[in-house]
């Protein structure tokens, strides 16, 4: 194939809008032996490491670690990377390390099966605040792990890491963590939160790390001026999945479905202000965002039924639905039809009293 056809630069925004970024075009088999040799080069040797998202969250509770443990490894994971994050620890540290999970929850058994060997080689403290199931919570305790999850409603695992972490830190951590909350948890009273976020998205995750460390919240003016930048061409992706969105009433709630290459978190709030209770946003590389509102905090219920999991009011999945490349074929050209119909479908299978039929299918 051709490297023009996934080329970003000489696409329209209509025609990015609906494609995946060109990352989605290399095999994952690429990606994971790329991922894997550069696990391996951070972690052979170091004394502590982190496993982490790489979302503002995850990212904080790195700079946090490394503030109370001098450097420490950074092994970029998510929420379908970490049975191999884990494996790779297992590999290519040293015995008697420490490691850290952050902002990381299992989806089953499965992405925890080598924790118990990584516990016989390191000490393993791990750090969240998602929805855990119990059953999870004590294998991952049993296996030997200080496991600390904090109420998702309240705090975000940077609060986790702040409180847990046996140091003095200087106030811009305690600052960073306030802030990272304001934007994990939606609750936006902070504009700085959305900096956050989006320089979390946008830059390395090193740079983004050494960045909050240094200056806390309040970043330096070259960061100030390349998140303008970007957020030119942000702000148009988030105007057209906004334009293509529908509202359904789907088992009582008012649900704002839309498609597109986009920042959901945006999204979502502007269809909450058109009478959203719940908005799902279906990404062209087939994963979907689902946010809540104060009437609906379910959204990591949807989100467990279609492969995926979260928090009440934010929460991610990757709907089963997708065989091979002429799936996807269909859903690009149909703007996630079979994806969007999975999740609606989802929202109707929560139990509700006052439950009403979707109009447009008469269900």
């Amino acid at each position: 194939m051709d490297d023009w056809l996934i080329d970003d630069e000489r696409l329209s925004r209509e025609r990015r809008s609906v494609l995946p970024s060109e990352g989605f075009f290399y095999p994952d088999s690429y990606r994971e032996t790329e991922k894997e040799s550069e696990a391996a080069r951070a972690l052979t040797d170091a004394e502590t490491a982190v496993i982490a998202d790489t979302d503002a969250d995850g990212l904080a509770c790195v700079a946090l670690v490394r503030e109370a443990h001098s450097e420490a490894a950074l092994v970029p994971s998510g929420p379908h990377e970490l049975r191999q994050s884990i494996a790779w620890a297992v590999e290519y540290l040293s015995a008697g390390a420490t490691v850290f999970v952050c902002d990381l929850c299992p989806d089953g058994a499965d992405d925890v099966a080598d924790v118990a060997r990584l516990t016989d080689r390191a000490t393993v403290r791990w750090f969240d605040h998602h929805q855990w199931d119990d059953h999870l919570a004590e294998t991952v305790r049993a296996a030997g792990v200080d496991l600390t999850v904090g109420d998702s409603d309240e705090v975000c695992t940077a609060d986790v890491a702040l409180a847990q972490l046996d140091t003095q830190f200087p106030d811009r951590f305690e600052q960073l963590a306030r802030v990272t909350r304001d934007h994990d948890l939606w609750i936006k009273a902070d504009e700085r939160s959305d900096d956050l976020a989006d320089f979390a998205m946008w830059a390395d995750p090193e740079e983004y790390v050494a960045t909050v460390r240094e200056h806390g919240v309040d970043f330096p003016p070259e960061v100030e001026s390349f998140l303008a930048e970007k957020r030119v061409e942000k702000d148009a992706l988030i105007e057209k999945a906004v334009e293509r969105a529908q509202l359904r009433e789907v088992n009582g709630w008012t649900v704002g479905v839309t498609y597109g290459r986009c920042s959901q978190n945006e999204v979502a709030e502007a269809l909450r202000q058109q009478g959203a209770d719940a908005s799902v946003v279906v990404k062209p590389a087939g994963s979907a965002s689902i946010r809540g509102s104060e009437t609906f905090e379910r959204a990591h219920e949807v989100a467990t039924q279609v492969n995926g999991g979260g928090h009440p009011r934010a929460a991610g999945c990757k709907p089963d639905v997708y065989d091979d490349m002429l799936d996807y074929a269909h859903h690009w050209t149909t703007q996630g039809a079979v994806a969007k119909q999975a999740i609606v479908d989802a929202f109707r299978m929560l139990s509700r009293d006052d439950a009403v039929d979707d109009p447009e299918t008469g269900q």
